[in-house]
């Protein structure tokens, strides 16, 4: 066994007793790599604002949080703030990582775009790159572009979404962990009770209320929808929160559809949505491979999402899921209208076709290769 410093710009917050709670994601995802390493030391963003109920705490005290301020956003004062303050998250990142065997950095983002080369010049610690977002992304950030540019012209390991032509070989395609061996268990038995009456259907959207993510686009194309289409329709699960989200109340409360906005959820609560909902719907523009995908796939929830990325990887037009592109109201109607026109038996076999690829999105199986790829030079 060895020890490990993540650097990244995740989320954490203090609780009003004074313990540190974390995007419940990550954290989840790290708290399972003691499985791999002795200790694990997360550099990560501190932000000074009231927890969101999906973090969670670290569940040992062989994970050390070390905190950065809160840096990045889009205006420029947010751009010279981090040039301002990379010296001190330089030094910050350096300590931490003399302090382990190896290094993980989570790209893209703001700090990567000093962090990165300073790791490539200055650091000859074993370490690797996750890189999280869309491999491919057309019409990226310059920030973003040049990161990955980075990242494909230096020799260290870089695990990425997705498998593409001309990949480099030093990235590695890897899935994004989300589920435990047990989840997978639970979501087998739910799926096979799982029914489909499609006068008492309910979809749902997990993220960030942000246009870019397409709640936007949901919103009105469900609300475009017909009154026989409409008197399908249960509930839609809104799972997330952002600065518009009164806006997106208004807008949706016009539709004469039962919207729910839940805001921020456990991760426990999360997964119980998506046992009671039949399809998960994003139409998002810009993606890796949202781990939400595979969690609500592993409890019979189907996805309607936006071909983008790498998610044609595991997602296959009317076997597994839907597709819709461009990304337009008409066609993503078209796949809505599809979904609701199934019989249950149809709806049965789509969430049945595929399910032997869930077993990447395991952390056992995330570990095993982390092993296996990064660790075994």
């Amino acid at each position: 066994m060895s020890t490990l410093t993540i650097i990244s710009h995740t989320e954490h917050y203090k609780t009003q007793d004074g313990n540190i709670v974390g995007l419940g994601s990550t954290v989840t995802e790290i708290n399972n790599l003691l499985d791999v390493f002795d200790e694990v030391i997360h550099v990560a963003m501190l932000h000074h604002v009231i927890p969101p109920a999906s973090a969670l705490p670290y569940i040992s005290n062989k994970i050390s949080f070390v905190a950065l301020p809160a840096l990045g956003g889009p205006k420029i004062t947010n751009k010279l703030a981090i040039v301002w303050k990379s010296p001190s998250v330089l030094r910050t990142i350096q300590k931490a990582i003399n302090e382990t065997d190896y290094f993980q950095f989570r790209a893209p983002t703001g700090i990567g775009v000093f962090v990165i080369p300073y790791l490539m010049l200055f650091s000859s610690k074993k370490g690797w790159y996750k890189y999280a977002g869309n491999w491919k992304q057309k019409n990226a950030p310059l920030a973003y572009r040049f990161q990955r540019w980075l990242l494909k012209n230096q020799k260290r390991k870089v695990t990425i979404n997705g498998r593409w032509e001309n990949q480099p070989s030093n990235c590695l395609t890897f899935e994004n962990p989300c589920l435990t061996l047990e989840e997978i268990s639970e979501g087998s038995d739910i799926i096979e009770s799982k029914r489909f009456d499609n006068d008492v259907i309910s979809f749902c959207f997990v993220g960030r209320l942000e246009a870019e993510k397409g709640i936007d686009l949901l919103i009105e194309t469900l609300s475009s929808l017909n009154i026989t289409e409409k008197a399908k329709l249960n509930d839609i699960h809104i799972v997330g929160d952002g600065i518009a989200i009164e806006h997106y109340k208004a807008y949706a409360n016009k539709s004469g559809l039962n919207f729910i906005f839940h805001g921020f959820l456990s991760r426990k609560n999360v997964h119980n949505i998506y046992k009671k909902s039949h399809a998960i719907i994003l139409p998002s523009a810009s993606e890796g491979f949202p781990k939400v995908i595979a969690e609500a796939m592993n409890y019979g929830c189907l996805p309607l999402v936006s071909n983008i990325s790498s998610i044609d990887d595991y997602i296959k037009d009317e076997i597994n899921g839907f597709l819709f592109y461009p990304i337009t109201l008409e066609n993503l109607a078209d796949k809505i209208k599809k979904m609701l026109n199934l019989s249950d038996i149809q709806y049965s076999k789509m969430i049945k076709a595929r399910n032997q690829e869930l077993i990447k999105f395991t952390y056992s199986y995330y570990n095993k290769r982390i092993r296996e790829k990064l660790l075994s030079e």
